[in-house]
């Protein structure tokens, strides 16, 4: 059996299966990323609940996975050369478990680094501008009386979505046939930017058709439907 007792996080969440891998999230865009993934490839793990509520992210227990005490994060007790391996950033951990179990990212090196620069373009630019609209349309920012950082954040994430728009024009997925961990990365966060946050309009999110499309096509996915609820909110 796997022995985790190493890892501080295991005192505040114990590991009632030690052999798999284990997952520290909470299902928020950056969350659910590594859910639907898990989910999408079949990789046996165990969830805990960071429970913002209680701040379980600033705890000494998570901060020693990830100093950031930013979800998600995973502790892996098969990793490189058979060692538990920890690891934070939901776009690494997608290319991990991608590369482990060689699902989801293609072999071919130059399409593999095409799917890449996909996800780091929503790590640098989706997560935090759609973030930051949900913030000035949402929730605090929406009563700042100057709408000038509201309207910034909007015109970005019109912008960006314009990028994917022109993208996805004639393509099922980002990789074109393939669906890859590059379309995993970007579901959760365009779902919330018109779902939870509300911002649908705001964005003019019905002229982008064939972001539209696919996302609807991510969304009828099994795997992601579970991993978008994954773990349970309190």
């Amino acid at each position: 059996m796997s022995d985790l007792s190493a890892f501080p996080v295991t005192k505040r969440w114990p590991a009632k299966h030690p052999e798999l891998l284990q997952l520290y999230s909470l299902p928020t865009p950056n969350g659910v990323k590594v859910s639907i993934m898990l989910e999408e490839i079949g990789l046996p793990y165990e969830v805990h609940l960071v429970d913002f509520g209680k701040d379980d992210q600033k705890t000494t227990e998570f901060l020693s996975l990830n100093p950031n005490g930013k979800i998600p994060a995973i502790l892996d007790p098969n990793g490189p050369g058979g060692r538990p391996l920890p690891l934070f950033e939901s776009g690494a951990i997608l290319q991990y478990l991608a590369e482990k179990t060689g699902k989801l990212l293609p072999e071919d090196a130059a399409r593999r680094y095409q799917t890449i620069q996909w996800v780091h373009f929503q790590m640098g630019g989706i997560g935090p501008m759609f973030g930051q609209v949900g913030f000035f349309h949402k929730f605090a920012g929406k009563d700042f009386e100057d709408k000038r950082p509201r309207d910034r954040y909007v015109a970005e994430a019109k912008r960006l979505l314009g990028v994917m728009e022109t993208h996805l024009s004639g393509r099922q997925w980002f990789m074109d046939d393939d669906y890859t961990i590059a379309d995993i990365s970007m579901l959760g966060w365009v779902r919330n930017l018109i779902g939870f946050y509300g911002a649908g309009e705001l964005v003019e999110f019905t002229q982008f058709k064939s972001v539209g499309a696919w996302l609807e096509r991510g969304l009828a996915r099994p795997a992601v439907q579970r991993g978008l609820n994954i773990p349970q909110r309190p």
